[in-house]
């Protein structure tokens, strides 16, 4: 089993950054596909980015050349740096782990706040 505990999320103006963090448990870590996803009020949950165990990154068109995922497998942990925030970027962001021997597992979420 394997436990993601997100953090970072916050309050901020339009035009803001935030970076989250997405902590993980367990053993593996390095092998595993991880991504961010968010889901607003009201909102089907949505892809923001992944990135796989050999640093490929795949973004949603919508944070394109705003948002930026990493990973750091000594610490078990990926991050989601967010730039230039706009109001409609307002939703929980989920970290999710995509793990081929036992499936797919997601934190509790974080939430971000936009305001215009």
């Amino acid at each position: 089993q394997v436990q993601l505990v997100e953090s970072g999320g916050g309050l901020v103006q339009a035009g803001g950054s935030l970076r989250l963090s997405c902590a993980a448990s367990g053993r593996f870590f390095s092998l595993s596909v991880m991504g961010w996803y968010r889901q607003a009020p009201g909102k089907q949950r949505e892809l923001v980015a992944t990135i796989s165990s050999d640093g490929i990154v795949n973004y949603a068109d919508s944070v394109k050349g705003r948002f930026t995922i990493s990973r750091d497998n000594a610490k078990n942990t990926i991050y989601l740096q967010m730039n230039s925030l706009k109001p409609e970027d307002t939703a929980v962001y989920l970290c999710n782990a995509d793990r081929s021997w036992d499936g797919i597992h997601w934190g509790r979420g974080t939430q971000v706040t936009v305001s215009s």
